[in-house]
């Protein structure tokens, strides 16, 4: 399978794409003497004199439909900014889903995005979000993943009138990378999100037969005069952090420092950054929820939201990596497994008009226990160079390195995406590792992993094929690699149906079948699963499923059969609710035997007003011997969320969480105010108690709850952008 992989990775390697995008007039938007005040309200002549762009068309669930109200957006700009705006009319304006929360959190509202592609080259795109009351959000979104961790400097605001809503946004072009050139070429895409009927809309109007292949479709525009930046931020930050434990009765001091750090970005160009910080603050304002954590054959997986490391993120996502559900290359960088650094250097951004380039470095403190063995820091350099072919397809490369005494891992390799048709994309990577640990006896484990697949999405249907091998001993210290020594061929296909209904809008039949050789015991796996998804009334989607499917273990076959079912939706402007059961066959790891078992996750969101919310969150597992029917264990974790949003800058929140497998309870209270993105204060307070007592001798079971951590954090940070 290898060579077979090799050989068809060369072959479209060098394959020029049989289509190209098409060309589109550009945009020409007005260049503006007098800047627009940003309060929501149409009322100066710049909107009436810049670009306006109307007839706005559904994608989201079906293409090229109207919704009963109309959507408009304008375009301009001047030296330093760009401006948009939009104007949403509804004829129910009391039915418009729009609260007060904090940056990042609008997903389930109404909203108005704008997509652009500030390079105009097709291969990443940034998208900002603003709902009715001018709330922010801002994604990155690159090789078919939108990261939510980017956070940009922009403005905004917004009004509900009587009949709908206005937007209106100010990004300072210092804000983004674009061309260094004169004029400077961009292009956009408008989108509007109407959350009581679950329809997404956007101007251009989006071509069925391209699906949501959005790079292509999207409309350039030529802007001329604009500044180009040598951008300079400087960004020091203070921290106070404590952390107390119970040793023989006692909370005891674990931790208790103060501590500064500075991140400075500096503009090489308009398009190619550097950002260097020294003794930064890492820590995340927002506490991990808990997750199951028993039976797990992998590691668990918690995504990143530590500032640094998200922006840029997108770039390291590999081609055909995460290509299916059975793929366990998850990512080569998934950067949580940077835990404590010393410092860090980054440099990301275009090096002419084909040529992207990201380099990360970090010097990561080893933990105290392992110093002995490793020594006290690790260095992680990382690589990341794409050259952007026809349309959105790229060639690329990436090296990875995590550098300790006595030991090393190297992961290096090329990848692509090319597109093939106007719906179809062809993604390969071919990568190596070489690994040497000398305290775990590890010496020079060399590895690969190859992968290609294919996959189409048009209207009415998506289809889908994957190829991989990954050897034994391929390793990725920088990554998240669930599973090594298998090859995989994978298949999907999904129909489309439309009924002429009000109320049955969609159903998508989802047929996938996956064969998996574990190479380690020579012993093959299968998976195979139908899935009904269908789009019900407004805003209601069921998923209904059936698989049936193996897994080899530690040399033994299990049957992972099982049915799912899945419910999710709105009741109003102030509830929404996502509800999953899962019925299963599965292993018990621990015990090497079959076993069976139920899954159930709820969670439900309520708004008692538009400046509080209330989320409470249920995760129940259990496990059960296949032979005698007895349980295994059974795990619960309730999860319990209150925010209170004073206004779009300030808000006050309280996290309760139970874990009745561990007998123990997490309180975790935070203050946090945010007026731009490194602008900041935060101030919490946290302590988790635990059915345990101390007896004089020992910690025995208790029937009451005692306090066993606590602890305190402080930051605060402000930007200087010069």
């Amino acid at each position: 399978m290898v060579k077979y992989l090799f050989s068809t990775a060369s072959y479209f390697f060098f394959f020029i794409c049989i289509t190209s995008a098409q060309i589109a007039d550009p945009i020409i938007p007005v260049k503006l003497s007098v800047a627009p005040a940003i309060d929501g309200v149409l009322d100066e002549d710049v909107w009436n004199d810049s670009n306006s762009f109307s007839g706005f068309r559904s994608f989201i669930p079906d293409f090229g439909k109207e919704i009963p109200f109309g959507t408009t957006a304008w375009l301009s700009y001047d030296e330093e900014n760009i401006y948009f705006a939009f104007r949403c009319h509804d004829s129910e304006p009391d039915k418009i889903r729009a609260s007060v929360d904090s940056r990042d959190k609008i997903r389930k509202d109404d909203w108005v995005c704008v997509n652009f592609d500030s390079f105009n080259d097709q291969q990443s795109l940034y998208c900002i979000y603003v709902n009715p009351n001018g709330i922010q959000m801002d994604t990155r979104f690159a090789a078919g993943n939108e990261d939510i961790g980017m956070d940009l400097v922009w403005y905004s605001a917004g009004r509900i009138n009587p009949d709908g809503y206005t937007v209106e946004i100010k990004l300072p072009l210092k804000s983004i990378r674009f061309s260094h050139s004169d004029p400077v070429m961009m292009s956009f895409f408008f989108e509007r999100y109407v959350s009581r009927l679950s329809t997404h809309v956007s101007w251009p109007e989006l071509d069925p037969d391209r699906g949501y292949a959005f790079f292509g479709q999207m409309r350039p525009a030529r802007f001329e005069g604009v500044r180009h930046y040598k951008l300079l931020e400087i960004l020091p930050a203070v921290t106070y952090s404590y952390r107390g434990e119970q040793t023989g009765g006692k909370i005891t001091t674990v931790e208790n420092k103060p501590d500064a750090g500075l991140t400075l970005k500096y503009g090489i160009t308009s398009q190619l950054v550097l950002d260097a910080t020294i003794n930064p603050d890492f820590s995340q304002v927002e506490a991990d929820a808990g997750q199951v954590d028993v039976n797990l054959r992998y590691q668990l997986f918690y995504p990143e939201k530590r500032p640094f490391f998200q922006e840029g993120n997108e770039t390291f996502k590999v081609g055909s990596t995460g290509s299916s559900s059975l793929d366990p290359i998850a990512a080569l960088v998934h950067t949580r497994n940077i835990v404590n650094p010393l410092a860090g250097l980054k440099v990301s951004g275009k090096a002419g008009a084909k040529n992207s380039l990201s380099l990360l470095y970090t010097a990561d403190r080893v933990a105290m226990q392992d110093t002995c063995l490793y020594g006290r820091y690790a260095h992680i350099p990382v690589l990341r160079y794409k050259r952007s072919l026809k349309e959105d397809g790229f060639l690329g490369f990436i090296a990875t390195s995590v550098l300790r005494e006595n030991s090393y891992n190297y992961v290096y390799g090329a990848d692509a995406n090319i597109r093939t048709s106007k719906s179809s994309l062809i993604e390969f990577h071919t990568l190596f590792s070489d690994t040497k640990d000398t305290a775990a006896a590890i010496d020079n484990k060399t590895g690969h992993a190859v992968g290609i697949s294919y996959h189409s999405e048009q209207r009415n249907i998506d289809y889908a094929i994957t190829a991989k091998d990954i050897s034994r001993y391929f390793a990725s210290q920088t990554g998240y690699i669930e599973r090594t020594g298998i090859s995989i061929i994978s298949g999907s296909v999904t129909p489309r149906l439309y009924p002429r209904s009000k109320f049955f809008r969609r159903f998508d039949f989802g047929l996938f079948t996956g064969q998996t050789k574990d190479n380690i015991h020579d012993k093959w796996e299968t998976n195979n699963s139908l899935t009904i998804t269908g789009f019900l009334g407004g805003s209601v989607r069921t998923i209904i499923g059936g698989n049936y499917s193996t897994e080899v273990y530690n040399d033994k076959l299990f049957n992972t059969s099982g049915f799912r079912f899945l419910f999710t939706g709105n009741a109003g402007t102030k509830l929404d609710g996502t509800f999953s059961f899962v019925r299963r066959n599965a292993a018990y790891y621990a015990g090497l035997s079959q076993a069976y078992g139920n899954i159930f996750a709820g969670d439900i969101r309520y708004l008692p007003s538009e400046k509080i919310h209330t989320q409470l969150t249920l995760t129940y597992q259990d496990l059960y011997w296949k032979t005698d029917r007895e349980k295994i264990f059974d795990y619960l974790l309730t999860r319990l969320k209150i925010t209170y949003q004073t206004n779009k800058y300030l808000y006050f929140r309280g996290i309760l969480e139970y874990n009745d497998f561990r007998k123990s309870l997490s309180t975790d209270l935070l203050a946090s105010f945010t007026y731009i993105p490194g602008t900041v204060f935060h101030v919490g307070y946290g302590f988790m108690s635990e059915h345990r007592e101390w007896d004089g001798t020992d910690y025995i079971e208790s029937n009451r709850l005692h306090e066993m951590k606590r602890g305190f954090f402080l930051k605060i940070s402000y930007l200087f952008r010069l």
